[in-house]
């Protein structure tokens, strides 16, 4: 009933866009979505392991019952049904020896069958759901992830064949078990104990999951229409560190800050949707991704794209594009807080990139009604190369600050994770120039990694008494150090400081 819910993106965009539905406290929850959907998936794949082995030991006793020379009350309750008109409560209806008769009732019986399909859909998808195949072969994570199709639709008819039986109401009041148990030889024969009879409970799983699979299939409605309208490339800009800009137009496309789309290239291939955050701010008339050359599907989208090339490419030359969303991130209610924390690691600076450009443009239109007061902002990075193309946003916004004698509402901190010794060579020697030798900003760069304690020190006695986001697009290790942080450095008292983590999730 669950499993679905957590992937039906439209209805988690539309319950985290509405307020009336949605505190910021639960939204914070929905950005969990996917982590979610795992935990469920775990939880299906234990209980369907502590299920199957009980299933195995329960054939094998029916099977042997069916079997069995001497007779016993077991014997006897098992060959109810073999005479024509009679019910049974045995489901082991051969007389085959184990493991003959074990497989008979697995590749016969529709429990059985249904059993093993979804069985073995459930290996396929959790097995192909690991890290490794889903960034080295994601089209096999798509095609075994699809196989949940076949899992609901064996999911719905496992209990059709009505193999969990009981004694039926009428056969109790007239075959009193714990009397005629004693009688099991006499059934039939004696009017107090008659033949009993048994039925099979009805099917009762459809009634837990037919609504979220019809919210599933309007999920994917929807996903569809959206991906047959029209998006036309604008303009596609190449950046240093294998890292390229596609500029899109969309009827109707309205976007907030740091959400995301998912991006299919029929070109590149005909299934693969590959999410990326906007790096456009909500102002601008047109959306844009920021993409990093890091596997098969983006490197063979750099190519059609032209990329590659050193000279200009024709529009009418540009692949076709199909896009799916926006859809909301933690990255939205930036705005909700009077002091924020933006901690970005390599390429996941991309969410940042559309807030800064947002708050350039609301800064410039109206200032006094920001709620946003101040923002500490931390990218980290491996290669001086990646800082090249976030470097002009960071010098107009900081350029703009000025003009406006607010220098301090932006305090940024770049740190370079990884030089050589001629690199540091060259960053001595320039160390003392006004501007930094690698992004040209007064704000010098900074080399290794933060200390966060001191830096969520320093920023809560800057600002007590307050509630600070805390904003998080990078790694998972990097998230267990800023949540452990937020944690230790809140207070409390309800009055004090607050650290709320929120982190992106695809």
């Amino acid at each position: 009933m669950l499993i679905l819910l957590p992937v039906c993106r439209n209805l988690l965009s539309f319950l985290r866009g509405s307020s009336a539905c949605c505190s910021v406290r639960v939204r914070r929850q929905l950005d969990r979505n996917l982590t979610f959907h795992k935990l469920v998936a775990w939880a299906i794949a234990l209980h369907t392991t502590i299920h199957t082995i009980a299933h195995l030991f329960n054939v094998e006793r029916l099977v042997d019952a069916r079997t069995e020379e001497q007779r016993t009350l077991k014997t006897a309750l098992s060959d109810l049904g073999d005479i024509p008109g009679d019910s049974y409560l045995n489901f082991a209806r051969s007389k085959d020896p184990s493991p003959k008769g074990c497989l008979y009732v697995a590749f016969t019986t529709l429990a059985g069958l249904t059993g093993v399909i979804i069985t073995l859909c459930l290996i396929l998808i959790i097995t192909s759901s690991t890290k490794t195949i889903r960034r080295s072969y994601f089209e096999v994570f798509w095609f075994t992830h699809h196989l949940f199709i076949f899992f609901f639709a064996g999911l719905v008819i496992h209990g059709v064949g009505k193999i969990v039986r009981k004694q039926t109401p009428d056969s109790l009041s007239v075959h009193d078990p714990d009397t005629c148990a004693k009688n099991y030889t006499l059934w039939g024969e004696i009017p107090s104990c008659p033949k009993p009879q048994f039925s099979g409970n009805p099917p009762m799983t459809w009634k837990w999951v037919v609504g979220p699979m019809i919210l599933y299939v309007f999920e994917r409605l929807v996903r569809f229409w959206r991906s047959q309208q029209k998006v036309v490339i604008t303009k596609v800009v190449t950046h240093p560190f294998q890292t390229y800009e596609l500029q899109m137009k969309k009827k109707g496309f309205k976007m907030e800050v740091g959400q995301y789309i998912f991006v299919q290239c029929p070109a590149v291939s005909m299934l693969e949707w590959h999410p990326f955050t906007l790096t456009s701010a909500p102002e601008e008339d047109y959306f844009s991704i920021h993409i990093r050359v890091v596997g098969d599907w983006t490197e063979r989208l750099f190519q059609v794209c032209g990329c590659d090339k050193q000279e200009f490419q024709d529009a009418w030359k540009l692949p076709k594009i199909a896009v799916d969303g926006p859809f909301g991130t933690a990255s939205e209610d930036v705005f909700s807080y009077e002091t924020v924390v933006l901690v970005g690691a390599g390429i996941g600076v991309t969410p940042f990139a559309s807030v800064l450009k947002s708050v350039w443009y609301k800064y410039c239109n109206d200032a006094l009604n920001l709620k946003l007061k101040k923002i500490y902002f931390y990218w980290l990075c491996r290669d001086t190369h990646a800082f090249e193309w976030f470097a002009d946003l960071l010098q107009s916004v900081e350029t703009q600050l000025q003009e406006k004698n607010n220098p301090d509402f932006l305090s940024y901190n770049i740190y370079l994770t990884g030089w050589d010794e001629f690199q540091a060579a060259h960053f001595m020697v320039h160390h003392d120039e006004e501007k930094d030798v690698i992004t040209g900003l007064k704000q010098k760069t900074l080399y290794g990694r933060p200390n966060w304690e001191n830096e969520f020190k320093t920023i809560a006695s800057q600002h007590p008494s307050s509630r600070v986001g805390v904003f998080l697009c990078g790694p998972e290790a990097l998230a267990d150090t800023l949540n452990k942080m937020c944690i230790s450095n809140s207070e409390a008292d309800p009055r004090g400081i607050h650290f709320i983590f929120n982190k992106e999730n695809f």
